[in-house]
């Protein structure tokens, strides 16, 4: 398969070197040149299908050109050693549950793929390559996770300085061997925009094969379409229209689940729920696309005040606010909306929510209020609770229990680089190799 840029659709890639490039050289996103139909007969019995069996036959559909069905196997049973189960909540609301690898978030069904992708082409080629990364929260603990002491691959990670949480931070600063945290006194946004610029910068790209693992790299939205196809899987006996409400912050979850929406999965809306950061409700309310600085909120991982798959957003509907619109709904809520609705579910439910599956839920109620429609809500709990633990323990009033492989990271003391959001000091400090 070809992908090609979505400045320059003449500028095309294949899918080795769309995976290492991470960008295209205008600076725009790799896009799949056609999206192939998902068989009809595979949906038809889906429903007896495990989370394997589903990811093989979504990557073999989508990569069938360049790699073997062999190999796709090979690359899915390395990656996944854990599920996406979907749990009930209200009697028609479910929670699909993305917390269950190793970093404890959504990430890591795209990071382990990556990068188990990533060595599948560097045995032939023979290289090594470094991987820049950006992380507004989770994305930095499962590309640390799923990069570590992977053989030719380096890692440095760039993470807003006091904006994320404490386990979070422990989980991209305490690895070490080929993982390099840099804390950068500045936002999430500050973060990715020295990520781009090492791409586009002639000296970094010739001394080193760069490669990004942030959703803006392909590698990373391919994977996580395999789990919108499992909830449809989980959920298709119940015979309904199925709404997914995606907690939004750099929209590549969103971006995931709309390429599997094109790809044939039966999807009767996507919910697009955010923070104070809501871009792409104001887009979808007005048909304008006005990116604003970043906002704090305590849905950190969210703190995206221009989201970069937003073009990929819109360009699975041929760039028409329209056909977007009618595909997509916007919510945003503030702090005190997010709290409530954690408090609420909890009392109501005793399930605990982290932040920002809790505004997944609240735009899921928000939509049903609207819409009074018959329909099987599913919000995407895109990280534990117990990551978030000072804040949902504030909030609920009451202690949670912290997964021993959480729990082990807080006696260990971070490593990390200090750095002003500044190109020219994080071009030294990656020209002297840090």
């Amino acid at each position: 398969m070809l992908f090609y840029s979505t400045k320059t659709k003449g500028l095309k890639a294949s899918l080795e070197e769309a995976v290492f490039r991470s960008l295209p050289p205008d600076n725009g996103l790799y896009m799949p040149e056609h999206i192939p139909q998902i068989s009809s007969d595979f949906l038809n019995t889906i429903e007896s299908r495990s989370f394997k069996d589903i990811a093989i036959e979504v990557a073999y559909t989508l990569l069938a050109e360049d790699i073997s069905r062999k190999d796709i196997e090979k690359i899915i049973e390395s990656s996944y050693d854990f599920e996406a189960p979907v749990v009930q909540i209200t009697p028609d609301d479910y929670v699909l549950e993305l917390f269950h690898g190793p970093s404890m978030a959504f990430k890591d069904f795209g990071a382990r793929f990556m990068a188990a992708l990533m060595s599948y082409f560097l045995v032939r080629s023979q290289r090594e390559i470094q991987i820049l990364v950006a992380t507004s929260g989770d994305t930095g603990g499962a590309v640390a996770q799923g990069f570590y002491k992977v053989p030719g691959i380096s890692v440095t990670i760039l993470y807003p300085s006091g904006k994320v949480s404490d386990i979070q931070e422990k989980q991209l600063t305490t690895l070490g061997h080929n993982v390099t945290a840099i804390e950068v006194d500045g936002t999430f946004d500050d973060c990715q925009k020295l990520v781009k610029e090492a791409f586009l910068d002639n000296e970094l790209t010739s001394k080193f094969n760069l490669a990004s693992a942030n959703s803006i790299n392909i590698a990373r939205l391919i994977p996580q379409s395999f789990y919108f196809f499992s909830a449809y899987a989980q959920l298709k006996k119940l015979n309904k229209p199925l709404v997914f409400s995606v907690p939004s912050g750099n929209f590549g979850n969103l971006s995931a689940g709309l390429l599997a929406y094109r790809m044939g999965l039966p999807v009767q809306q996507f919910l697009a729920s955010t923070n104070l950061n809501n871009s792409v409700p104001r887009y979808l309310d007005k048909g304008v696309f006005e990116p604003l600085p970043s906002i704090e909120t305590i849905s950190n991982a969210m703190d995206v005040g221009n989201p970069s798959n937003f073009i990929r957003m819109t360009r699975f509907f041929n760039d028409d606010w329209n056909l977007v619109r009618e595909k997509i709904s916007g919510y945003y809520f503030d702090d005190e909306q997010t709290q409530k609705t954690m408090r609420e579910v909890f009392g109501n439910t005793n399930y605990v929510l982290c932040p920002h599956t809790a505004i997944a839920f609240k735009g899921l109620q928000e939509y049903r209020l609207e819409t009074c429609g018959n329909f099987v809500g599913i919000f995407l709990s895109t990280a534990h609770p117990a990551k978030f633990i000072d804040l949902v323990e504030e909030t609920l009033g009451k202690s949670i229990d912290i997964p021993e492989r959480l729990k082990s990271l807080l006696s260990i003391e971070k490593v990390s680089i200090k750095m002003k959001p500044s190109f020219n000091d994080f071009k030294m400090l990656l020209m002297n190799d840090l």
